[in-house]
C-alpha cells in the first residue's frame, strides 16, 4: 500500500470515529474519484495529507508565527455572500479546517493551488507568488472585508452571479444526482436546520446534498422551506476539529470555523451558525463559490490573486493584532521564499496524486 493510500485509510477511520452517525460511504467513494481526476482536485480533497506532510517537505516554515489560520485554503475557497445588512461581500467562505498554525502555511497552500491550476499561457508562477505576497502585505497594512456594494467595481463585475448560474442553483436542488432522498437525518441536524430559518417553517423538505471536495464524505443536508411567498434554502454539514490537529504533538483547538469567520475584519453571513458539530449556512445564488472550471481567467488574474492575499491577511489579523510580528517574520524570509516553498509543495502534491491514481 502506498503512503497516500495508508494515509487516506487512516484519515477515514479517524473521521468515522469523530462522526459515527455522519459519514456517508457512497460520498467517500465519490471523493476518491475526484482525488484521481487531477492534482488540483487532489489538493482540495486531501487537506489532512497536506497537514501531515507540509512541514516535512518545507521544514523552514515550522518556526513562523502561529495565527488562527484557514488551513484548507486554495484557489476555489473564495466566493460571495450577503452580510447582516444585505451587502454583497467577497472573500474566503469556507473555514472547516481552521486551526492555530504557522501563518505562512496559508500563503504556501494558496500559492501551490494556483501553480497546480495554471496552464501554458497563464500568469507566470513567480508572478502568482509575487501578487499573493503583495496583497498580503497590503492586507496587513489596511485590513478590511471586501464589501462590493460601493467599492471594488472591478471585482464586483467579475463575481456578480450571472443569470445562468442563478437558474442552475435552483435546478441543482431538483437534480437527483446532487440531492439524495436516501438518508434519515439525525435529529440534531433537523433541529439545527429548523432553527436556521427566519421563522419556524410549517414544513420543510430535507435531502442529502452531494457537494464539495474536501468535506465530501461528511453528512451534508439541504432543507427547503417556503417563507413569505418564495423558497429559502439552508444547509447543515457535519464538522470535526481541524485535521491539522491529527499529527502527534499538535494541540486540539476544537471546531474554530465560527471564531475565524466572525473575526474583526470579516463581514459574515448572519445565517452561518455552529450548533455543536453541525454548521448551518444559507444557500442562495449569491452565496456561492467561484469555481475554477467556469472562472479560470478571473481566478488566475494578477489583481484577483492580490485581492486573495489581502483577504488572507485580514483573516490572520482577526483574532489577535499581530501585525508587527507578521511583518518582521516576512522581512527576514527574503523575496523568493513563497515561490520556493510553493514549487516544492506543488511537486509533492503532483507526486502523491500520481501515486494515488496508480
Amino acid at each position: 500500500m502506498t503512503a497516500i493510500a495508508r494515509s487516506t485509510q487512516a484519515y477515514e477511520d479517524w473521521l468515522r470515529d469523530q462522526l459515527p452517525d455522519a459519514v456517508v460511504a457512497a460520498d467517500l467513494k465519490r471523493k476518491h474519484k475526484k482525488m484521481a481526476k487531477n492534482a488540483v482536485a487532489f489538493l482540495r480533497a486531501t487537506y489532512w495529507r497536506w497537514a501531515e506532510t507540509v512541514l516535512d517537505v518545507c521544514p523552514e516554515l515550522a518556526g513562523a508565527l502561529p495565527v488562527l489560520a484557514v488551513g484548507d485554503i486554495h484557489l476555489e475557497n473564495f466566493g460571495t455572500w450577503r452580510d447582516a445588512d444585505g451587502r454583497l461581500v467577497w472573500g474566503v467562505n469556507d473555514y472547516d479546517e481552521a486551526a492555530e498554525m504557522p501563518f505562512v502555511l496559508d500563503l504556501v497552500r494558496l500559492a501551490s493551488s494556483a501553480l497546480l491550476a495554471r496552464r501554458a499561457g497563464d500568469i507566470a508562477a513567480d508572478e502568482i507568488c509575487r501578487r499573493l505576497a503583495a496583497g498580503y502585505l497590503d492586507g496587513l497594512t489596511a485590513p478590511r472585508p471586501l464589501v462590493l456594494d460601493r467599492d471594488h467595481k472591478w471585482l464586483r463585475a467579475r463575481v456578480i452571479v450571472p443569470e445562468r448560474a442563478r437558474s442552475a442553483f435552483w435546478d441543482d436542488l431538483g437534480d437527483k444526482k446532487k440531492m439524495k432522498d436516501d438518508t434519515e437525518p439525525p435529529p440534531r441536524f433537523v433541529a439545527a436546520l429548523r432553527a436556521a430559518f427566519p421563522e419556524p417553517p410549517a414544513t420543510m423538505s430535507i435531502a442529502r446534498r452531494v457537494a464539495g471536495c474536501g468535506s465530501l464524505g461528511r453528512l451534508r443536508l439541504a432543507a427547503v422551506a417556503l417563507w413569505r411567498g418564495a423558497p429559502l434554502v439552508r444547509e447543515a454539514k457535519a464538522l470535526t476539529a481541524s485535521a491539522w490537529s491529527r499529527p502527534a504533538g499538535r494541540a486540539v483547538g476544537g471546531i474554530l470555523c465560527h471564531t475565524i469567520a466572525t473575526g474583526r475584519f470579516r463581514a459574515p453571513d448572519p445565517w452561518t451558525r455552529l450548533h455543536g458539530d453541525v454548521m448551518v449556512r444559507r444557500l442562495s445564488p449569491n452565496n456561492r463559490k467561484i469555481e475554477l472550471k467556469d472562472n479560470r481567467a478571473t481566478l488566475l488574474r494578477g489583481r484577483m490573486l492580490q485581492a486573495m492575499g489581502h483577504d488572507l491577511a485580514a483573516i490572520h489579523l482577526g483574532a489577535a493584532d499581530r501585525r508587527e510580528a507578521l511583518l518582521a517574520d516576512l522581512r527576514q524570509r527574503g523575496k523568493r521564499w513563497l515561490y520556493d516553498a510553493a514549487v516544492k509543495m506543488a511537486r509533492a502534491v503532483e507526486a502523491e496524486h500520481a501515486a494515488f491514481k496508480g
